[in-house]
């Protein structure tokens, strides 16, 4: 009875262990299977390919013949063009033509015009390439007498401008939100990028001058590093340099709320059309589309100028927050009118504009291109007052699961049931069962063999 019961035990164990080599290897499977393939990161999406067509064929024909390029409903590019030859090459090119009567040089001639007239706050303007017109706006605070100049001026410019009122003010996004706090203000964190020495967060130039201290929280208990450059006004970014020069998370992924974060790939020039996606500290994420490029907003606190125009929506708190689409970083935010409930326009400083001025690149394992990769490792925005996206054919990007912001120890990455860890744990607990078993049963039939010799020769 006892050697059956032994045999039943061992039986047992070595079942089980077998049982534990296809469990853990399914969970590595699953695992592996569950993590965005080579081809899935790549930024070479739809959007990205009709962007970059758009784009060539302007570059080709040359402004005086072309007024800009935009991604349409359908996703296809469709670029402007002044006569049918030029449409007749786009045709061929895959894309779609539209003929307008404004080239590009005549757009800027207009957008130069306004810049040297005299300045007014409250004011801003963007080239609308769907509609082929600069479209010049006043928010409220811009008298009836600065509105009157500027309506004559534009008048003066026949058919290329449009002039708008606007609700609200045009504002810096800084006010009243995490969490980023210093003693000038607080902000959302952008992008994490490096020179290749020392690692930095790249946001909003308005956020603060050099020298400005920042925390991740209100107490001033756990300090985050302190900005070292600032360009604001004329452009709107800064560098903050990690205490320690290193960003010890090591995080590669843009937060937006909810314990979730978008992984980084790259970084490009925005489009006009793309469907965008903005995450804040105040608002969360929140989705729009480009609206215009080369942006002037004459802010109280001064003038900036080649932002991105946008319909997405922002709120104070939001400044320096990271502007994306299907992992790619575009931008960071800078200012705007409206809120997340009743809207608004929202400009943003192109990001690759600031990383070359600032001579960094985006930071991660991911990094891919000219222009460096993978971003932000800022604590999580608060989440959405307003209603946050539900991504439908364009994503943010491969969204998965981010920290606190503290440092995730070998155990913790091992038990992660996002990893392969626990499959590769099991594994290794099988095998180790399986030879104990087999030693076990070794040493037991040794022992038997013994005890029979002694007993037959004694």
């Amino acid at each position: 009875m006892r050697h059956a019961r032994r045999r039943i035990f061992r039986r047992g164990a070595r079942f089980a262990a077998v049982g534990g080599l296809l469990c853990g290897g399914l969970m590595v499977t699953h695992a592996m299977a569950s993590e965005p393939s080579a081809s899935s990161r790549a930024p070479e999406s739809a959007a990205r390919l009709a962007a970059d067509k758009g784009a060539g064929l302007v570059s080709r024909l040359g402004t005086a013949r072309t007024a800009g390029s935009w991604i349409a409903d359908d996703g296809r590019p469709v670029v402007a063009v002044t006569d049918s030859t030029a449409a007749a090459e786009v045709e061929r090119a895959g894309a779609r033509p539209k003929v307008v009567r404004h080239s590009m040089q005549e757009l800027k001639s207009v957008t130069q015009a306004l810049k040297s007239a005299p300045r007014v706050a409250g004011t801003a303007w963007a080239m609308d390439y769907v509609d082929n017109e600069v479209v010049v706006r006043a928010d409220s605070s811009v008298s009836a007498s600065d509105w009157s100049r500027m309506t004559k001026l534009a008048g003066s410019m026949g058919s290329s401008v449009r002039m708008e009122r606007t609700q609200g003010t045009f504002t810096t996004r800084l006010n009243g939100a995490q969490p980023m706090f210093s003693t000038g203000g607080r902000c959302s964190a952008g992008f994490n990028v490096t020179n290749g020495k020392n690692e930095f967060i790249l946001t909003a130039g308005h956020c603060g001058p050099a020298g400005s201290v920042w925390f991740a929280d209100n107490q001033g208990t756990k300090q985050l590093g302190q900005t070292i450059t600032t360009a604001f006004p004329g452009n709107d970014f800064s560098l903050i340099q990690y205490n320690n020069g290193e960003n010890d998370t090591g995080n590669n992924v843009v937060a937006i709320g909810g314990g979730k974060g978008v992984q980084i790939l790259g970084a490009a020039d925005a489009t006009v059309g793309q469907r965008v996606f903005r995450s804040g500290s105040t608002s969360g994420l929140h989705d729009g589309r480009v609206k215009g490029l080369n942006a002037t907003v004459n802010y109280p606190e001064g003038t900036v100028t080649g932002l991105i125009e946008t319909d997405v929506c922002a709120e104070p708190g939001d400044s320096g927050g990271p502007l994306f689409s299907e992992g790619i970083a575009l931008g960071v935010t800078s200012g705007g009118n409206g809120d997340c409930t009743s809207g608004g326009t929202t400009f943003f400083q192109p990001i690759t504009k600031a990383m070359t001025a600032l001579a960094v690149k985006l930071t991660g394992p991911g990094a891919r291109g000219a222009s460096g990769a993978t971003a932000q490792n800022s604590p999580a925005p608060a989440a959405s007052r307003g209603t946050a996206v539900a991504p439908g054919s364009v994503a943010p990007g491969s969204v998965q699961a981010v920290g606190s912001g503290d440092s995730v120890s070998l155990l913790d990455r091992l038990t992660d049931p996002q990893n392969i860890g626990p499959g590769l744990l099991v594994i290794a607990g099988s095998i180790i069962a399986l030879v104990a078993t087999r030693y076990i049963r070794t040493e037991q039939d040794r022992n038997r063999y013994r005890r029979q010799y002694s007993q037959s020769w004694g």
